[in-house]
C-alpha cells in the first residue's frame, strides 16, 4: 500500500493503513506505556494475530468487542485489532458502576471483552455477572481467562477481512452519564477518517511523538490517539495522569503533541518544577472537554511551548470549533470559530435563528456526526433539529453566543440553565463571580427544586488554601453583584468538586448530595 497516496483519498482503509506502517516503519517505535514498548513491526503483527482469533471466534462484520481496564500498551492493540477485524471497538467506562457495565456490555453486543485482573476482581467482588462474552485478560491470565499474548493466532497468521465501507461502525463510545446506562455513541468508519486523516497532514506525520494522559474509553483521547496512529507516531500512554512522571516523560521522548483537559494544565502549571523541564520539542497542544479560562490559557501560551488549539465539539459530532489561541490573543474567551466543513447557528427556544451576538441553544452540523445512539433510535432523535429546508443538525447541548467574526463563546448548558420564577439563569455566570471572590478555589452552581420560583440557585465553592471562608458574607458579597432574578439562595462547602476523568465537573453528583441534604 502506498500510505501517503492512501492517506491524500477522500476515504480510505484505516486499518490497512496501521498494518502497513509495520511494513515502512518496522524498527519506529509505536506503542509504549513506561512498562511495554512495541515498534511497529510488533504492533503490526500482534494486531493481525487478534484480528485474526476474534474471526476464528467467530466475530461478524461491525460486531463490537468491548474493552475494560486501565490505559495500556495492550489495551491498545486490543483496540485497533478489533477495527482491523472488521469489527467495532467499544471501549467501557472504568468509573462506571458494575451495574452500568453489564448493561453497556450487552447493549454492544460483543461476544469478546479484554480486561485486566484489577477491573475482573472489582466486578466479581460486587457479584454482578457480565454475561456470557469471552474474557481475554489484557495482563496476566487469570482462572479461565487466557492472557491477550497467549490466546491471540500464532505469529504470521493474517486476517481474512475485506476492507471497511464507510458506514461501518468504527467504534462505540458511551457517555459518562453518571444516572442509568449511558448511552452508546457509535462512529463509523467514515466519520473517523475525516477527523483523523481528512485535513491532519499538516500536523500529525511519522514524526509525531503524542503524549496521552487520558483514559482510551474517552473521545478526549481519541482525538489524538487516532492521528497519531493512522499517520505512523509514536503513542505514549499513561495510565493514570501524574504531573511529575508527565513532565519526565514528556521531556524524555521530545514530546511534539498532547491532548490535556484544563485541571491538568492548571496542575502542571502549578507544579515548582515545571520551568525546569525542557518541552522545546513541543508543537502542538490541544486542550477540551471543559471550560478553559482565558486566563489559563494566557498563562499557557506564557510557559508552555508550543501552540495551543482549544477544541470544542461533543463526542456525537456536530459541529467541531477551534481555537488557535497562539494566533488569536484577543479571543481567548471563546472555543474559536466552526472548522472547515462545519457549521453552527445560534437559536431562540422556539427553535428561531438568532443574530450575531445573540445568546441561545447551539445547533450544529459536519461531516463528523455520530451514525446514532446504539439501540436507542428515540434518544437519537433528542439530538436532532431540523432547519426550514429539512437539514439535519445535532443539538449541542450548550448556551453559546457567536459574534461577527464566527467566534464562539459558550456561556453555560442547556440542561444546566436554571428557569427560576421564568427568568432564564445561566449558572456559568454565577460560577464566575463566584471565582473571582478572594479565597475561592473552584466553585460551582446547580439548581434545586423551590415551592415559589419553581427553581433557585445554589453555589459550591472549594477553599484556598491558606484561607477561610465566612459563607454567609460570601453569599452576601455574591449576591451584591448579580441580579435580582439572579441570586443565590444559597452556598456549601465542599472538599473537592467532583469531577469525571477528563475534568467535567459532575453535576448530576452535586443535585444528589442536595436532594439528600434537603431529605
Amino acid at each position: 500500500m502506498d500510505i501517503r497516496a492512501e492517506l491524500e483519498q477522500e476515504f480510505g482503509n484505516w486499518p490497512g493503513i496501521i498494518a502497513a506502517w509495520g511494513h515502512q516503519r518496522p524498527e519506529a517505535p509505536a506503542l509504549d506505556d513506561g512498562t511495554s514498548r512495541v515498534t511497529w513491526a510488533e504492533l503490526s503483527s500482534r494486531v493481525d494475530r487478534i484480528a485474526a482469533q476474534l474471526l476464528a471466534d467467530g466475530l461478524q462484520r461491525g460486531q463490537a468487542v468491548a474493552i475494560l481496564g486501565t490505559t495500556s500498551v495492550a489495551y491498545a492493540l486490543a483496540y485497533l485489532g478489533a477495527i482491523r477485524a472488521g469489527g467495532c471497538a467499544a471501549p467501557l467506562t472504568t468509573s462506571a458502576t458494575p451495574r452500568q457495565l453489564a448493561n453497556m456490555l450487552a447493549d454492544s453486543g460483543a461476544i469478546h471483552l479484554f480486561i485486566d485482573r484489577e477491573k475482573r476482581a472489582e466486578l466479581i467482588a460486587s457479584g454482578i455477572g457480565l454475561g456470557e462474552a469471552r474474557r481475554i485478560m489484557l495482563d496476566a491470565a487469570d482462572g479461565d481467562a487466557p492472557a491477550m499474548d497467549t490466546w491471540m493466532a500464532s505469529a504470521g497468521t493474517m486476517p481474512d477481512v475485506a476492507p471497511p465501507e464507510p458506514s461501518d461502525p468504527f467504534n462505540i463510545i458511551y457517555s459518562s452519564g453518571t444516572t442509568g446506562t449511558p448511552k452508546g455513541i457509535v462512529h463509523s468508519h467514515a466519520m473517523r477518517w475525516r477527523q483523523s486523516v481528512a485535513g491532519f497532514q499538516s500536523i500529525y506525520s511519522k514524526n509525531a511523538r503524542s503524549i496521552l494522559s487520558t483514559p482510551l474509553y474517552s473521545n478526549t483521547t481519541l482525538a489524538v490517539f487516532l492521528p497519531t496512529m493512522v499517520h505512523g507516531g509514536l503513542a505514549r500512554l499513561m495510565g493514570k495522569f501524574d504531573v511529575s512522571q508527565w513532565l519526565k516523560a514528556a521531556e524524555a521522548m521530545r514530546a511534539t503533541h498532547t491532548m490535556l483537559v484544563p485541571v491538568q494544565y492548571q496542575r502542571l502549571l502549578s507544579d515548582p518544577a515545571f520551568d525546569a523541564h525542557d518541552l522545546s520539542s513541543m508543537q502542538i497542544k490541544f486542550c477540551t472537554s471543559a471550560p478553559f479560562s482565558a486566563e489559563l490559557k494566557a498563562e499557557a501560551l506564557r510557559r508552555f511551548p508550543g501552540g495551543l488549539v482549544e477544541i470544542y465539539g461533543m463526542t456525537e459530532g456536530g459541529v467541531v470549533c477551534m481555537l488557535q489561541a497562539h494566533n488569536f490573543a484577543d479571543k481567548l474567551h471563546t472555543v474559536g470559530q466552526p472548522v472547515k466543513g462545519h457549521e453552527l447557528k445560534v437559536i431562540d427556544e422556539q427553535g428561531n435563528e438568532l443574530p450575531p451576538g445573540s445568546k441561545g441553544e447551539m445547533v450544529g452540523r459536519s461531516p463528523t456526526m455520530m451514525s446514532g445512539y446504539k439501540n436507542q433510535p428515540e434518544k437519537t432523535r433528542e439530538m436532532e433539529w431540523r432547519d426550514a429546508d429539512g437539514q439535519l443538525w445535532f443539538k449541542m447541548g450548550d448556551i453559546g453566543i457567536m459574534d461577527e467574526d464566527g467566534f464562539v463563546q459558550i456561556v453555560g448548558r442547556a440542561k444546566d440553565m436554571i428557569i427560576s420564577g421564568g427568568f432564564n439563569i445561566y449558572p456559568k455566570d454565577l460560577e464566575e463571580i463566584l471565582m473571582q471572590q478572594p479565597g475561592v478555589a473552584d466553585a460551582a452552581v446547580v439548581g434545586m427544586p423551590s415551592e415559589r420560583w419553581g427553581e433557585t440557585p445554589v453555589g459550591f465553592v472549594v477553599t484556598a488554601p491558606g484561607h477561610a471562608l465566612d459563607l454567609d458574607v460570601l453569599l452576601q458579597t455574591v449576591n451584591a453583584e448579580l441580579g435580582k432574578t439572579q441570586r443565590l439562595s444559597a452556598l456549601y462547602p465542599i472538599d473537592e468538586l467532583p469531577r469525571s476523568h477528563i475534568g467535567k465537573i459532575l453535576k448530576t453528583d452535586l443535585r444528589a448530595m442536595l436532594a439528600e441534604t434537603a431529605g
